[in-house]
């Protein structure tokens, strides 16, 4: 089976308490770690769409990417906006985690699941969007194709009945509407694209189902109420 969750915000510092944005996060942790446990089998896949934990440097957020190392499944891992701990590539496999994967202009392939991934950014059409954020989009646009290209080099000669492409931001705009990563994806021939990042009032901008070919779904940790989602495939 295949899970995902995303917006895990790990503090094992206890410094940043998440029921600040609503009693609804008192105790997320807890709420999370145990559906992983009783949902999530050891063969199993888990997609976790950044956000993943408040540390600031990856000698901290190593701790918290242990606590994930220690429960069930197979895990493959995306940067979202307040991961400041993510570090090169080097670093990421230096930690020499045992069921973790870090997608960063890679790709992965397992059994005949393949998987790409990006952060992604706020859209073009934001009120904020600024020449800074150009960049970034531009960046991570290309960034999600590098990891499309290196998921269907590891592809090829396997039988891939789903693409997965992870995203932390979604793929659309303040109407709800297909960004450039949506055409992206579906040039790419992607099945089912799966993000988080919004939260509380920010649900209401939550678009899910098929559009254009994609199954889209939302796992903020906040809008699934902490208990991991399964993703048909």
């Amino acid at each position: 089976m295949i899970w995902a969750i995303g917006d895990l915000h790990l503090d094992h510092k206890k410094e940043k308490p998440m029921d600040v944005f609503g009693e609804k996060w008192e105790n997320h942790e807890e709420k999370i770690f145990s559906s992983w446990e009783k949902l999530v089998a050891e063969d199993d896949r888990v997609l976790v769409v950044g956000d993943i934990s408040w540390a600031l440097k990856l000698e901290e957020g190593e701790i918290d990417l242990r606590r994930l190392d220690e429960l069930p499944g197979k895990k493959y891992l995306i940067k979202g906006n307040h991961d400041y701990w993510w570090s090169s590539m080097n670093k990421l496999k230096g930690l020499n985690l045992k069921t973790i994967e870090f997608l960063h202009n890679t790709g992965a392939v397992d059994g005949k699941v393949a998987f790409c991934g990006s952060r992604g950014w706020t859209d073009i059409d934001a009120t904020s969007f600024d020449e800074q954020d150009e960049k970034i989009y531009k960046r991570e646009l290309n960034r999600l194709q590098l990891s499309i290209d290196d998921m269907e080099k590891k592809a090829k000669g396997e039988t891939i009945e789903k693409r997965i492409a992870l995203l932390h931001y979604p793929p659309f705009n303040a109407k709800g509407e297909p960004n450039d990563f949506a055409e992206l994806m579906v040039s790419a021939g992607i099945d089912i694209c799966i993000y988080g990042h919004l939260h509380s009032y920010g649900h209401k901008f939550i678009v899910e189902g098929k559009i254009d070919g994609i199954e889209y779904y939302c796992v903020s940790s906040d809008y699934i109420d902490f208990e991991l989602r399964k993703i048909e495939v």
